[in-house]
């Protein structure tokens, strides 16, 4: 589960940012996952209930939005949004789409004490 490493990764950033931007508590994380990124938000959101149990982020809520992917048709030349790296293109219904971004996962932003 890929899903733990990265909550503990995200965990670790803000603790961090904690030390840089003198907070003491994190209220509310926000995070967005990108759809083509192979990641479960549910499981994100159960490692993270499970890891933010102590210190500055006990407590803190997990908000998590989804982001579409971003590909290009090669059949009818345009930007399309996909939810899916094998998804036809919603535009000519073709299946020729290149992924070109929506597989990351960012902290949008934070509400601190």
């Amino acid at each position: 589960m890929h899903e733990m490493a990265l909550t503990a990764s995200l965990v670790e950033l803000i603790e961090i940012e904690s030390q840089k931007q003198s907070f003491s508590r994190v209220l509310v994380v926000r995070l967005d996952i990108g759809a083509l990124g192979g990641v479960d938000p549910e499981a994100i959101r159960f490692c993270f209930e499970a890891s933010a149990r102590r210190g500055i982020l006990d407590s803190a809520r997990l908000e998590i939005r989804i982001i579409p992917g971003k590909g290009w048709c090669v059949d009818c030349a345009k930007p399309v949004e996909v939810f899916d790296r094998f998804d036809a293109c919603p535009e000519c219904g073709g299946c020729n789409v290149r992924a070109t971004g929506g597989d990351d996962i960012r902290i949008r932003d934070l509400e601190v004490e």
